[in-house]
């Protein structure tokens, strides 16, 4: 039985200071992207054929869907509530051309001035000249929607929840809503 999985021979072919320059360029970029909201410039950091893995969403294979997936997902609510996307912390593995780091999503402040936010683990791989050539996000779906839901709840509270909240809200959002008290 074959596999059907991508492999890259990328490995040992980085050092590690290399990686942690191309990671350098990838941070600043992204805090780019999300400033700016051009998902164009993200999905140009990757090969024409790689393969980004999202658990919850499945694998988008090549530059344009990862591209499509991005646009389609950060400019809807949750995504497009997240202010940045900052590296917490990250190792390199320079025998497999990889980067892993710890991904804060803090999202906008909801009226209160509160910090809401969850994290993922993220695993880059390598390809070289600035480009990635896979991107696994590794996350725990329930942690961002009840995220997502204390931000609407907390936004409905203070007179900030706008209709693409609201919709996801009393949609998907009611999956990750908290049982009311019976008192």
């Amino acid at each position: 039985m074959k596999s059907t999985e991508k492999v890259t021979d990328t490995t040992g072919t980085f050092s590690a200071d290399e990686l942690n320059e191309a990671f350098a360029g990838f941070q600043r970029t992204v805090a780019e992207v999300a400033a700016g909201g051009d998902w164009d410039r993200y999905a140009d950091m990757f090969t024409e054929d790689a393969d980004f893995v999202e658990h919850a969403l499945g694998t988008m294979r090549g530059r344009e869907e990862i591209r499509a997936w991005a646009w389609r997902t950060m400019t809807a609510f949750p995504g497009s509530y997240m202010t940045s996307f900052p590296s917490l912390w990250h190792v390199v593995d320079a025998p497999t051309s990889r980067v892993i780091c710890e991904v804060d999503n803090p999202m906008r402040d909801p009226g209160d001035q509160s910090l809401i936010t969850a994290t993922n683990i993220t695993i880059l791989t390598y390809a070289g000249d600035g480009l990635w050539n896979k991107e696994e996000d590794v996350y725990n779906p329930m942690e961002f929607g009840r995220a997502a839901m204390r931000w609407c709840e907390k936004a409905r509270e203070f007179g900030n929840l706008d209709e693409a909240a609201e919709q996801w809200m009393t949609t998907t959002g009611a999956f990750f809503a908290r049982p009311r008290s019976k008192d």
